[in-house]
């Protein structure tokens, strides 16, 4: 069974992010989203929340696909944390130039440390490509509408969590 880890901080997870993980679901048989957890950071969501919001944006667009779909927390290096769950292959999301950039870079990284797992690059939708998780966050703190930029079960986290 070929596993895919698909790593992110999720916080929230986006239109963005749900069009790689769909079709993360399509090139391997598992998925393991990786919801990378850092002492220093102070997320929005907790991890038990972003990883249920996974799980229910997911099943609301792809029931049949939930049974091989995992969440897990990791705090080291992706490569690692990708091995230490078998996968492998590295699922990366491409929105644009800088982004390329960027992974090409990390991808020869990561290559060199873990040649047994290779990055996939996929590329985003062109709906979802100006979308951020760091933007919607913002968008929702300053109390604006962010339902067509996240599931909809974000979208109620989101109007939740900032008005309390």
């Amino acid at each position: 069974m070929r596993t895919a880890f698909y790593p992110g901080s999720f916080d929230p997870m986006t239109n963005g992010h749900m069009d790689i993980l769909l079709q993360a679901l399509n090139v391997a048989e598992q998925v393991i989203v990786g919801i990378g957890v850092h002492p220093g950071k102070t997320p929005l969501f907790s991890f038990d929340e972003r990883a249920q919001m996974i799980r229910d944006a997911l099943s609301s667009v792809a029931s049949e696909k939930t049974g091989v779909l995992h969440v897990v927390s990791f705090s080291g290096l992706v490569v690692e944390a990708a091995r230490e769950h078998g996968a492998t292959l590295l699922i990366r999301g491409l929105r644009d130039a800088t982004d390329f950039d960027y992974e090409m870079q990390m991808a020869g990284m990561n290559g060199e440390m873990a040649p047994d797992v290779q990055t996939v690059f996929l590329p985003a939708k062109p709906a979802s490509r100006p979308i951020t998780a760091t933007l919607v966050r913002q968008i929702a703190k300053m109390n604006g509408d962010v339902s067509k930029f996240v599931p909809q079960v974000v979208a109620h986290a989101l109007s939740d969590k900032v008005s309390s």
